[in-house]
């Protein structure tokens, strides 16, 4: 009896906070003015606060004005002296936690602030939010009556001059609340362990014992971790192993090159996905519908959101809040944070699918599209006509990434793709000329440079041997639930380490 018990309290507890949920949908204007204004007043004795005058600013247009829109580059300086030690810099409480950034490239890594209101009242605060959103649309889960099987990042946390450092995910389960480690699996200790390979033998060991009625982590790895739960096992589908799993909680990469092989493992009509969106900086939307493609942005999280519109013009950075959107337009997001981000470009790009409430979908990143020949093609574009070429030809994927091939001379542009197939198609020729022809469809810019070749030939794919994505992160030691592909690049670096790997097996 205990645990239908605490299936029922905790289904209780969580539905209660729905009613918050329908404030910030009534009145999203209100509640960012709001959270705008608190994270002004309460930052008014920091160093940025003196600098753009915090304590005598009115609202949105002055800060508009007073405050730069900024990089990461442009405030590292000021984080690594609060790596160092320096305090009331950006945020007036202690920053003890730095998010390491989980990016592919060897540039130089990133350090996020994470405080501890952020900690509170944004990542915890959205996990209990994303299991309210679920079960006040699914009356009758019995989510709580198992276990939550998570797969994190592959880092432990590291001290450096009293402050600590590593994959978001460490921080968020060294500071875990017990309610999250009682309805967990694995245990924190092998969520912590840092040999990703160790990792995943320890994860199945732990899980393939427990009663899972829920998966949450990044689809392209937790992809890996159930085909080998699956090869272990020597089950055919993961009901027969958890035969109470019920959804699927997943972010960090699209779903949509992965769907397919999912329904394989979870052949049940019934059972449901819900996608999320958060980063190191912070939590900012969650599905809020089944079978829903877009997410709620989520508004009272102490961050204050920012957009600017994504046109392709060379132009002054020009943002504008959120009830200035407009539906179907790309625009790169800018955040305030209850973490000492201000007017902070994270990178990423979204579309809003719907105004009442806000929605929207992640298109890509801003450094990661390929616009070499004025054919702005973004992440979008490429999963969406990977995810039609793989239901048309039954072919199923990996990984990618693609790359411009420059003109040189006479000879014309093209793009460049390397592709690791579980399934490979029968003809990669077709495949290519599919690939294309959905890329035509779905850009506009893509169809004009691609017409009668004036620009853009047809599109090369390479097929990748197998393992060739996984040895690459290996050999960057960038393994782990938290590490993704750059599938969109401008510049030719990762196709050419990745072309040059290609030729040597594992």
């Amino acid at each position: 009896m205990a645990i239908p018990l605490f299936n029922s309290i905790a289904s209780w507890l969580l539905k209660k906070r729905y009613h918050q949920i329908e404030l910030f949908l009534k009145y999203p204007h209100d509640v960012q003015e709001e959270v705008l204004h608190q994270l002004i007043d309460f930052s008014k004795d920091t160093q940025v606060g003196k600098l753009h005058g915090f304590g005598d600013m009115g609202g949105y247009k002055e800060f508009a004005e007073r405050v730069p829109i900024v990089t990461y580059e442009e405030v590292a300086g000021l984080i690594e002296r609060s790596r160092q030690g320096e305090q009331n810099l950006f945020w007036p409480t202690t920053i003890k936690w730095f998010a390491k950034s989980s990016g592919t490239t060897n540039a130089k890594s990133k350090f996020i602030p994470v405080s501890a209101e952020a900690l509170e009242d944004c990542h915890y605060k959205s996990s209990k939010d994303l299991l309210c959103l679920y079960l006040n649309n699914n009356e009758n889960s019995q989510l709580f009556t198992g276990k939550s099987l998570r797969l994190g990042g592959s880092k432990e946390l590291y001290e450096d001059n009293g402050t600590f450092f590593g994959d978001l995910s460490a921080i968020l389960i060294d500071n875990m609340p017990l309610w999250a480690e009682y309805s967990s699996t694995p245990s924190s200790k092998v969520s912590l362990m840092s040999e990703w390979e160790s990792k995943l033998e320890a994860i199945i060991e732990e899980s393939i014992q427990e009663n899972v009625t829920s998966l949450a982590g990044v689809p392209s790895w937790m992809l890996v971790l159930l085909n080998d739960v699956l090869q272990r096992t020597g089950k055919n589908h993961l009901f027969e192993i958890w035969e109470n799993l019920e959804v699927y909680f997943h972010g960090g990469v699209s779903f949509a090159p992965y769907r397919d092989q999912y329904k394989k493992l979870l052949p049940r009509k019934n059972f449901n996905y819900y996608e999320t969106y958060n980063a190191s900086e912070g939590f900012f939307g969650i599905q809020d519908r089944n079978n829903a493609d877009d997410l709620l942005l989520m508004l009272d999280y102490g961050i204050f959101y920012e957009f600017i519109p994504m046109d392709g013009q060379e132009k002054e950075e020009k943002a504008i809040p959120l009830w200035e959107v407009e539906t179907g337009v790309n625009y790169a997001m800018v955040i305030t944070t209850n973490a000492g981000l201000w007017r902070y470009k994270i990178g990423d790009t979204v579309r809003f699918t719907s105004k009442n409430p806000f929605r929207i979908r992640i298109t890509g990143r801003t450094k990661h599209h390929i616009n070499a020949f004025g054919e702005e093609l973004i992440i979008e574009n490429a999963e969406e006509a990977l995810q039609q070429i793989c239901q048309k030809t039954e072919a199923e994927i990996m990984d990618y990434t693609a790359a411009p091939i420059f003109m040189n001379g006479n000879e014309k542009g093209a793009h460049e793709w390397i592709i690791e197939f579980r399934k490979p198609p029968k003809d990669v020729a077709y495949f290519t000329e599919f690939l294309d022809n959905a890329l035509k469809s779905l850009n506009s810019d893509y169809e004009a440079k691609r017409y009668n070749n004036i620009t853009l030939k047809m599109p090369q794919v390479h097929v990748a041997r197998p393992n060739l994505f996984h040895d690459w992160l290996k050999s960057k030691n960038k393994l782990g639930g938290q590490h993704k592909i750059p599938r969109l690049s401008n510049e030719r670096g990762y196709v050419e380490e990745l072309l040059e790997m290609n030729l040597h097996t594992s």
